[in-house]
């Protein structure tokens, strides 16, 4: 097989109306599903299958988090933008890359590949910023692996609950240590300022759940115990550590979803949402990476056509696109003098909602 550096396809709406019809937007979908299948019903704590390419991943999930807390930050007190420290751990990961990728089973020539979705699902350099673009880029590393034989099907329960789970810790890491501001965010329209897998996969986990029903994240004490189990929860757990006030104010598409009645129903309206709302939106899909394994085959932009003052579309909200800068909520609050890295609130001052 030949492989490729990736590369962006989508510059405009008819590209990305091809997108939607092609085997990749398909695949993406179905690993996505049988992802979704694999931990209905299953606690952050349950026992599971896990291959010998599970556990070198962790290990290098690991490498990623400590050379995160080896790097000091820049003096910045004065901005409430990300840190530029953000670009030396960039640089640092995509400098361990290779040699992190040749512990996996994998061909040579796959590294420079697979490497990429990999040190792009840590954020942008340039921008200081996450959104659920470069969580869609970790989705993209794991389905890589799979197709080149790393990762098998037995392994997608631990996929979620270990691999992705311990992903997202790592993030919280570093959105709160270098204040990453949010990708493309829609404020307050969105689930998360960074996030929308691990809502997805956390419906899944309580799908059929005897007693938690939806409406349980607006009760403190069902939410801080559950949250040790349930992604769902945790994610809850943190959104409410960083920012004051009720959900109904700073997050009211997680207020509305609280209304459903039942967690199937959540879990099936996450899939359309994510359709939609990631897969589905030129700002988003505008910096997918291409390439042998998750090929575009679609039209080309003409020369002169496509990005026309570096976008071919209409804003729909500010910041969507064009980056115009938003605060993260870690900068927006501040933080305390105290413990560098906090994960739910520890060291970190809550944001008001005014």
């Amino acid at each position: 097989m030949s492989f490729q550096i990736p590369a962006k396809a989508i510059l405009t709406p008819s590209q990305l109306e091809y997108f939607q019809t092609c085997p990749t937007h398909t695949e993406i979908l179905a690993y996505i599903s049988a992802l979704n299948e694999s931990v209905v019903g299953v606690k952050l704590s349950a026992e599971c299958s896990q291959s010998d390419g599970v556990a070198t991943i962790l290990s290098i999930l690991d490498v990623v988090e400590a050379t995160a807390l080896t790097i000091p930050l820049v003096e910045n007190a004065a901005s409430r933008f990300g840190n530029p420290a953000f670009r030396t751990f960039y640089d640092r990961v995509s400098e361990l890359s290779p040699s992190l990728h040749e512990t996996l089973p994998l061909p040579a020539a796959a590294l420079g590949e697979v490497g990429m979705y990999f040190v792009a699902a840590w954020g942008n350099r340039t921008r200081i910023d996450y959104g659920s673009g470069m969580e869609l880029n970790f989705l993209c590393w794991l389905i890589c692996l799979e197709r080149l034989g790393v990762l098998q099907a037995s392994d997608h329960t631990a996929l979620v609950v270990r691999v992705f789970w311990r992903y997202i810790r790592i993030m919280r890491v570093l959105q709160s240590t270098y204040w990453l501001e949010p990708a493309g965010s829609h404020g307050v329209w969105g689930l998360d300022d960074y996030h929308f897998l691990p809502f997805l996969f956390g419906a899944a986990q309580l799908r059929g759940h005897k007693y938690i029903r939806p409406k349980a994240i607006h009760d403190a004490e069902v939410v801080e115990e559950y949250a040790k189990e349930y992604i769902y929860f945790a994610c809850i757990q943190f959104i409410n550590s960083i920012k004051t006030a009720s959900l109904r104010w700073h997050s009211p598409m997680l207020d509305d979803i609280s209304a459903v009645k039942s967690w199937d129903k959540v879990n099936a309206g996450m899939v359309k949402m994510y359709t939609a709302e990631v897969l589905g939106k030129l700002p988003v899909m505008q910096h997918f990476l291409f390439g042998s394994l998750l090929p575009y085959g679609g039209p080309v932009v003409a020369e002169g056509e496509g990005e026309a003052n570096g976008h071919t579309h209409t804003h729909e909200g500010w910041g969507d696109c064009c980056w115009i800068p938003v605060p993260s909520a870690f900068a927006a609050a501040g933080r305390k003098e105290g413990p560098r890295i906090a994960i739910v609130g520890e060291g970190i001052r809550r944001v008001p909602f005014d």
